[in-house]
C-alpha cells in the first residue's frame, strides 16, 4: 500500500479502455507490523463466496479475519470518513480517520461520482472485531488490467503494530482471487521497512527495487 504514501495518491489516473475506471489512489502502510497472520481461512472463504455472488449495486458483504472486519464502503459513509462527520451508527478510534484515509476517501469519492460502482475494487473500512471501532482502510487502486491489480492500506497510529495490516492485506488478497485477480501489486518508498515488512508477511515478494521505489506483488494460485 502506499502511506496513505504509496503511489501517487490523491490523483486519479486516466483510463485507457473507454469503460474502465481509474486507478483509486490509496495510502502506504506507515507502521510496522510485527505479529504472525492469524486470519480465519474458513471465514475469509465464506465472505469471498459472499462477494461473488453478489450484485455489485446491492450491499456487498464484509470479509472478516480473526480479529478484523473489513467493510466495504459505499458514497455515503466514505463522504462521512472524508468529511470526519460521524453519525451515531459510526463507531471510530479517536485517531480515526487520518489524514492519508483522507486522501484515500477523496479520490474514491471521485472516482464513484465520475465512472459509478466502484465495488469491489473499492475501499474497505478496517474495524477491530474486539470493540467494533473503525482504525484503517484498505483497498484497491482501480479495477484490474490484464488480471493484476494495485492495493493500498493505512492504520490509524493507535492500531498500528499489532500485525493487523497484514492480516487485512491477506484477506483482501483472497477476496481479489474469487474475481478473477491474478496478481496483486504494491509499490513503497524504499525507506519504509514497515511497508516493506508488511507486504513480505502477506506472502508479496520484491519485484522492483530503485532509488524510488520497491515493488511488491503477489500471485494468486
Amino acid at each position: 500500500m502506499t502511506e496513505y504514501t504509496h503511489g501517487a495518491i490523491g490523483e486519479l489516473r486516466k483510463s485507457e479502455p473507454t469503460n474502465t475506471p481509474p486507478a483509486m489512489p490509496i495510502p502506504l502502510i506507515a507502521a510496522a507490523e510485527p505479529e504472525t497472520l492469524r486470519c480465519t481461512l474458513s471465514s475469509i472463504v465464506k465472505s469471498v463466496a459472499g462477494l461473488r455472488s453478489s450484485p455489485l449495486t446491492a450491499t456487498m458483504p464484509d470479509i472478516e479475519t480473526t480479529r478484523l472486519i473489513l467493510h466495504p464502503v459505499d458514497s455515503a459513509e466514505a463522504g462521512r470518513i472524508r468529511n470526519r462527520t460521524p453519525t451515531a451508527e459510526d463507531q471510530w478510534a479517536d485517531d480515526y480517520p487520518f489524514d492519508g484515509d483522507i486522501v484515500a476517501l477523496g479520490a474514491f469519492v471521485a472516482a464513484g461520482e465520475r465512472y459509478g460502482e466502484q465495488r469491489p475494487f473499492g475501499y474497505y473500512r478496517i474495524t477491530q472485531r474486539s470493540d467494533g471501532q473503525a482504525v484503517g482502510g484498505i483497498g484497491f487502486k482501480g479495477a484490474p488490467d490484464n488480471g493484476v491489480v494495485e492495493v493500498g492500506y493505512g492504520l490509524a497510529p493507535s492500531a498500528r503494530g499489532h500485525g493487523f495490516a497484514a492480516e487485512a492485506l491477506s484477506a483482501l488478497t483472497t477476496a481479489a482471487a474469487s474475481h478473477g485477480v491474478a496478481r496483486v501489486r504494491a509499490d513503497t518508498a524504499p525507506d519504509n521497512v514497515a511497508s516493506q515488512r508488511t507486504l513480505e508477511r502477506a506472502g508479496f515478494v520484491r519485484v522492483v527495487a530503485d532509488a524510488n521505489l520497491f515493488r511488491y506483488e503477489f500471485s494468486v494460485g
